[in-house]
């Protein structure tokens, strides 16, 4: 006897539902919650802010106080862009506890109580202060750049018994920075700048683990394609009275 293996979709057009057996997430608990990264304050001489930046002959800290702009973006350690939303641009994951995670007593809104995990995460990572100095029109900015890392711990209670794991999204990031500047207050009446670098974002908390179900089900079939036809070219309007006549 010879055994077909192929899978042939017309074989199974107009089946029954039938039970069948999936490998998937469950999804155990989930959460959305926003943070805020503890800020990032530095002060000093701009050459310390702003490591190797030196400005050309002409340009004043003044001018820097009053023509420069400051951007904050997700980056890597080196200061190249990162899209905060990709997977992995934020290192997020679950800190490890010592005799794993604990088991927290809490009382719903409803006054029930339940057991819950309490389970620590740990979001990292880098971005980027650029500086642009720009004190008249039609000349070259003066840029000068800072890679700065950031951290923030929390805390969630979440259904997390043993064996599932944790799921992060990060669904919104925002980097605000300001630059302060401060006149003649450093060493021998140096002028100083305080770089504020401020972080929150929003994400998706995930427990997981990977189950086998039981459901009732069918094969799906792709769609038929909609019908896509070329419109009419027109030909520009002739002018009969004057050509061809």
């Amino acid at each position: 006897m010879h055994t077909n293996h192929d899978f042939i979709p017309e074989a199974i057009q107009g089946a029954q539902e039938e039970t069948v057996c999936i490998k998937v997430n469950k999804v155990f608990d989930w959460v959305t919650r926003q943070v805020d990264v503890p800020l990032i304050s530095q002060r000093d001489l701009l050459g310390t802010v702003f490591p190797n930046c030196s400005l050309p002959v002409g340009l004043t800290t003044q001018d820097v106080a009053r023509f420069g702009t400051v951007d904050c973006f997700l980056s890597d350690e080196q200061g190249r862009p990162l899209d905060p939303l990709e997977e992995g641009s934020i290192c997020c994951v679950e800190i490890s506890q010592p005799g794993g995670r604990q088991d927290v007593q809490v009382t719903l809104p409803s006054g029930q109580v339940v057991t819950l995990q309490k389970v620590k995460v740990l979001k990292k990572g880098f971005v980027t202060v650029v500086l642009k100095v720009l004190p008249a029109l039609c000349t070259t900015p003066t840029i000068c750049c800072v890679t700065q890392p950031f951290q923030v711990a929390e805390k969630f209670f979440l259904c997390a018994p043993h064996g599932t794991f944790l799921q992060c999204h990060i669904t919104d990031f925002e980097c605000d920075a300001q630059l302060i500047f401060f006149p003649g207050t450093g060493t021998g009446g140096a002028d100083e700048f305080q770089l504020d670098i401020s972080i929150n974002m929003c994400q998706d908390i995930q427990m997981e683990a990977l189950v086998k179900l039981e459901v009732m089900a069918n094969f799906c079939q792709p769609r038929l394609e909609l019908p896509f036809e070329c419109p009419p070219r027109p030909f520009p309007p002739q002018c009969p009275t004057v050509f061809p006549g």
